[in-house]
């Protein structure tokens, strides 16, 4: 077994810091202080070709893997551009295996040059209030009459539909009551957001301030049949497609803003003097610091034993799913533990950690929360009785 990169796989790390290292950390203190979208970034990265490194050549991408999409997502939030950059490129990096699983030829060739050359800018529907991680019990419907679907209901914790033209949505399109099993009667679609029957609220909330998180209210939205990706009532399959890659690149999305941290942590200890000496030197420092270095290190390990595992067509989700808890769960205590390391110095914004740990909560929490990985992985794996 070969842990080791390739060298065209080490380039695209080095070359993607390369450019991150424009938009420093001043940059984003700037983008965390005025809540402005980092377009400008996300111009930089699709013009580089990296928002379309995993999709096929065809579709004007560079036809690599779900490997080095993570190299990729990692080298961007170990920049310090944490989740805010992660996030503002995310559908592009990890959105589209739906479409590219189960679109139609025409589909493809229209939809994704597009979005890989940021034409067109996608946000993600799924998630509802009432519904949480319930996925099969949606309660926005799509209603087909003649050549269209109207769209009514509500999405919540929408991120970039401020600033999208696009939307990639899950709806109901056949009542819960007439199907066989919950997963039945949910079709996807990707479409024009259409604001004149889609109002959009944007969330405040803790962290990521430059990348906006939104309330959509459908009333009504049309949706041409010609914007909706395979069978209709198979979407929630369909969904499922993406869901590895997803945990996946945010394993390693996760795993590079813990490094971050450790980095600014580790740099704080060795020149902060305080009784004569530096604070590195005592023990109650430097084991947090290289207990965190070891718990990353392992998250990443499985991260891209996953990431490989999917490029060979794989069964992955345990190890999908685990690297995403497990990232999650090191980089939340390294980023905790690097604002205790600043001390007081921590709390001030000039310093970043105290950004690392507001955006590590996003994804410790989201798209699937510890617990109910845990409850994935004790079923499926341990062969456990189902328990909820």
């Amino acid at each position: 077994m070969d842990f080791t990169w390739t060298s065209e796989q080490q380039q695209i790390r080095d070359n993607v810091l390369k450019l991150c290292a424009r938009f420093d950390d001043q940059y984003w203190l700037q983008r965390d202080a005025d809540g402005e979208f980092p377009e400008d970034f996300c111009r930089a990265l699709a013009d580089a070709g990296w928002v379309g490194v995993a999709v096929p050549e065809a579709y004007g991408g560079s036809g690599l893997g779900t490997t080095e999409a993570a190299i990729v997502v990692q080298a961007i939030s170990e920049s310090g551009a944490a989740n805010s950059g992660v996030s503002a490129v995310a559908i592009g990096l990890f959105g589209l295996k739906p479409l590219l699983a189960y679109g139609s030829e025409e589909q493809k060739r229209d939809w994704l040059p597009r979005i890989v050359q940021r034409q067109d800018i996608a946000c993600f529907g799924v998630t509802e209030p009432n519904t949480g991680h319930d996925t099969t019990r949606l309660k926005t419907r799509a209603e087909r009459r003649g050549d269209h679907y109207y769209v009514s209901g509500e999405k919540v914790w929408i991120s970039t539909a401020q600033v999208a033209n696009k939307i990639m949505l899950i709806a109901r399109t056949t009542p819960i009551e007439e199907t066989k099993r919950p997963i039945d009667g949910l079709s996807l679609f990707y479409t024009d957001l259409d604001r004149r029957y889609a109002d959009i609220r944007k969330i405040d909330k803790m962290g990521r301030a430059c990348v906006d998180s939104n309330q959509i209210f459908f009333d009504g939205m049309p949706v041409p049949v010609a914007h909706r990706i395979g069978e209709e009532g198979k979407g929630f399959r369909y969904l499922l497609q993406g869901l590895n890659a997803e945990r996946i690149l945010i394993a390693a999305g996760l795993i590079g803003l813990g490094r971050a941290a450790l980095k600014r942590a580790t740099a704080y200890a060795k020149e902060r003097v305080v009784f004569g000496r530096p604070i590195g030197q005592n023990q109650a420092i430097q084991h947090p610091l290289a207990a965190g270095w070891a718990k990353l290190e392992a998250a990443n390990l499985l991260a891209f034993k996953a990431a490989a595992m999917f490029d060979q067509d794989l069964e992955c989700g345990a190890e999908a799913n685990a690297a995403k808890y497990l990232a999650a769960e090191a980089a939340f205590e390294v980023c905790t533990n690097a604002v205790m390391t600043h001390g007081g110095m921590g709390y001030a914004k000039e310093y970043h950690v105290e950004r690392y740990l507001r955006e590590v909560m996003i994804h410790r929490i989201a798209p699937i929360s510890p617990p109910l990985i845990l409850s994935y992985l004790a079923e499926r794996v341990l062969g456990l009785p189902k328990s909820y």
